[in-house]
C-alpha cells in the first residue's frame, strides 16, 4: 500500500512523513525536556533526515516502523508525529510525539484515534501495544483515556540515553475498540 494515505479528524491531518519535514519536526523533537521519555531526541536536522530516510515508505509492512506527522489544519503546520511498528501481521505498536506548545488541546488523543481506528476497520489489526517509561504519567494517562489495558511492567529493560530504564507495556484488542 503506498503512501497516498491522509488520515484527517475534526482539527488535524495526518499524513506520512517526507524529507522536506526535517525542519519543522526538529522544532519539537530535539526539545530535550519535554521528549525526556524519548528514545531518539536529535540534536541537528540532519539527524531528523536520518530518521526519516529509515522509516518505511510503504505502510503495514512487518517489522517495520511508519510514521505520520501531525498537521493542525488550520496553521498548517506540523505539530507532532505518529510513529506506527508493524510487528507482524495481526500486531502494532503506536508512539505520539506532540510539541510542547500543543499539549492538553486534545491533538495527540484526537490523532490516536483516527490511526487506532485505521488500524482496527482498514488494516484489521487485532491488537495495539504501546511501550510508555513508568515515569511518563501523561502518555500514561493518554492511552488509559482510550481504553488501553496495562498488561507488562519490565524492569530495567531499555538502555536510553546511558540508562536502564522501566517500561510498560498497555495493549487494546480490536474487539475492545
Amino acid at each position: 500500500m503506498k503512501t497516498h494515505l491522509e488520515l484527517r479528524t475534526e482539527r488535524l491531518l495526518l499524513r506520512p512523513i517526507k524529507a522536506s519535514d526535517a525542519a519543522e519536526i526538529f522544532t519539537y523533537r530535539s526539545d530535550a525536556e519535554t521528549n525526556k521519555y524519548q528514545g531518539w531526541i536529535p540534536e541537528t536536522i540532519e539527524d531528523v533526515g536520518s530518521f526519516v530516510a529509515k522509516v518505511s515508505t510503504e505502510i503495514n509492512i512487518s517489522d517495520t516502523w511508519f510514521q505520520f506527522v501531525i498537521i493542525d489544519i488550520k496553521t498548517s503546520t506540523i505539530i507532532g508525529d505518529v510513529g506506527i511498528h508493524f510487528i507482524d501481521a495481526a500486531q502494532a505498536e503506536i508512539g505520539c510525539t506532540l510539541a510542547k506548545n500543543q499539549h492538553g488541546k486534545g491533538y495527540a488523543s484526537e490523532a490516536l484515534k483516527a490511526v487506532i481506528d485505521y488500524l482496527f476497520h482498514t488494516l484489521n489489526k487485532h491488537r495495539i501495544i504501546a511501550s510508555i517509561d513508568p515515569l511518563n504519567m501523561s502518555s500514561i494517562s493518554l492511552v488509559e483515556r482510550l481504553n488501553f489495558r496495562k498488561e507488562a511492567h519490565f524492569k530495567e529493560s531499555l538502555f536510553i540515553n546511558g540508562e536502564w530504564v522501566d517500561d510498560i507495556v498497555y495493549a487494546i484488542l480490536k474487539k475492545e475498540w
